[in-house]
């Protein structure tokens, strides 16, 4: 991996409290030097309430993170936060279960159930920090904000100057959203494990917790399926271009598994069916209507591909694949994508979609699709992904809007706001432009609770933010078509729609320049954005 990389001045610097505008739930008013100094203006996503209050903090050598004695999970964060900070302020932050005062404390257990199962109350002032939560995954949300309210400079891994300051006050924060998603496609360009784990910690930074890979497609196989092993040494060999391709091991799907549970993110593994499946017919002839299996596929053309749906080997296979992937997946989803399959009949779309389905719910997981499932008969709690456009069809928005009002829950990642492979502009030396532009307040000036017309709001999972790879083949093109648009869609995610304001997000959002520089992130400078001069 390259540098060290986990993520982002709190209760002065969460929002631009009077000079930017920014609303805050519960926020009470600023003191005009804390307007002055910006105290709070930077935390993204924006937490649900913020009252500064008191002096500040300061960490010091003599500063101890306190666990609670008999968590393993609070120990475990604590010693990743003494992880991210020791190599900037060069201090011991030794990680303790003593119940000494002072020092940053962790604790679960919090009887506060408007926190759920991923909320926390931070509470700064000049004895300590505290964080509470009643889950792991609160407190570890709590301490991406405490790494926000430090300056930017604390993401570095060489040892700076200070002074490490967190502003007094208290947060109490929750997410809006459960599902709050980015999804990395490993098919058209490979990406190695030490990759995806980099932008894993780029993701956690910002609260998501949701990894969607899509694992398949016409391009390439990436995951080892031992009942069909040429799925990844033949269907795996290659890429967009004609590269050398790749696929993971089991051990590396469960590395990747571990380091994602690690940051409190749960992985949907996608196998994108029955369309998108040129590699798995040029591995096995059998899968072929016809019994030929076509050569591999290095372009970027879709809709040619399909499974042979009235074979029943095509089900001995799906049930084998979904088997396996379902074994080596804890997480509740699998996605069996199901767009852009123009080479199926609609009658055999529907079939093979019924059996999909129920392959699925035979190894215990919840079906996920591409939002054209609701053109088959989505099952009892499947879950649609909605990719549509502004400009989609009022018939195609309608299908989708009556299968949420029948129980099928939405993930929402519309191409034209979201799609994190979009050019921002005709410039952008990577992406697509299939969707058109997609500029910084483009993707982030849209309210996801009410975008499609006739889905009830109960019926909104969250956010997911894709990003496909027909010209993304490194880390810092992964770098530089999410960042600065990521932290956007999190904050869509996380934060109630009452703090949504593009003016007052832009200024918060330039605030994060220095911290993802400090992290290494090379970062589209959006014009749009007022980043600091330097």
């Amino acid at each position: 991996m390259r540098q060290r990389r986990t993520f982002p001045r709190l209760l002065g610097s969460l929002l631009l409290v009077a000079a930017a505008g920014i609303s805050c739930v519960g926020a009470a008013p600023a003191p005009a030097q804390a307007t002055a100094a910006r105290p709070l203006g930077e935390i993204v996503p924006a937490p649900a309430s913020v009252r500064p209050a008191g002096s500040p903090y300061t960490l010091t050598a003599a500063t101890r993170i306190r666990v609670d004695d008999d968590s393993r999970d609070a120990r475990r964060i604590g010693s990743y936060l003494a992880a991210v900070l020791r190599p900037s302020t060069g201090y011991a932050l030794p990680v303790t279960d003593d119940h000494g005062r002072g020092g940053i404390r962790l604790a679960l257990g919090s009887r506060d159930r408007s926190l759920g199962e991923e909320g926390y109350r931070l509470e700064s002032g000049r004895g300590g920090v505290t964080i509470t939560a009643r889950k792991p995954a609160g407190l570890f949300h709590g301490v991406q904000t405490l790494r926000q309210l430090l300056p930017a400079a604390v993401e570095k891994d060489t040892r700076q100057a200070g002074p490490w300051q967190i502003p007094g006050g208290t947060i109490t924060d929750s997410p809006r959203f459960g599902h709050r998603g980015a999804m990395l496609d490993v098919s058209r360009h490979f990406f190695t494990v030490d990759q995806v784990k980099l932008y894993i910690d780029q993701l956690a930074l910002y609260k998501i917790n949701k990894l969607h890979l899509h694992l398949s497609d016409d391009q390439g196989w990436r995951i080892a399926i031992d009942s069909w092993p040429r799925l990844t040494t033949h269907g795996g060999s290659t890429q967009v271009g004609g590269g050398p391709g790749g696929y993971y091991t089991k051990a590396q799907y469960k590395e990747i598994l571990a380091h994602a549970a690690s940051r409190y993110l749960e992985v949907i593994p996608e196998i994108d069916m029955p369309g998108h499946t040129n590699a798995a017919l040029s591995s096995y002839a059998e899968l072929n209507c016809d019994g030929v299996a076509p050569p591999l596929y290095t372009g970027t053309a879709v809709g040619f591909s399909s499974l042979c749906v009235p074979k029943a080997v095509t089900y001995d296979f799906v049930d084998d694949v979904v088997r396996e992937l379902a074994a080596l997946t804890p997480g509740k989803y699998l996605h069996i994508g199901g767009d852009e399959a123009h080479s199926t009949s609609h009658e055999d779309y529907v079939a093979f979609m019924d059996k999909a389905q129920a392959v699925v719910a035979k190894y215990g997981k919840t079906v996920v699709g591409w939002h054209q499932l609701t053109g088959a008969e989505p099952v009892e709690g499947a879950v649609a992904q909605y990719w549509g456009l502004d400009g989609t069809s009022a018939a195609e928005k309608a299908q989708v809007a009556k299968a949420a009002q029948n129980g099928t829950k939405l993930i929402l990642s519309p191409a034209d706001r979201i799609y994190l492979d979009m050019k921002y502009d005709k410039d952008t030396p990577l992406g697509l432009a299939w969707a058109g532009y997609v500029e910084v307040q483009r993707s982030y000036d849209w309210d996801p609770g009410a975008y499609l017309p006739g889905a009830p709001a109960s019926s909104i999972a969250g956010v997911e933010a894709p990003l496909w790879s027909e010209t993304i083949s490194t880390s810092d093109h992964i770098e530089f078509m999410a960042f600065p648009r990521l932290p956007g869609v999190a904050e869509l995610g996380w934060s109630p729609a009452s703090t949504h304001d593009w003016d007052a997000y832009k200024v918060r959002l330039a605030a994060q320049g220095p911290r993802m520089a400090a992290l290494g992130i090379d970062y589209y400078r959006s014009p749009q954005v007022p980043w600091p001069a330097g």
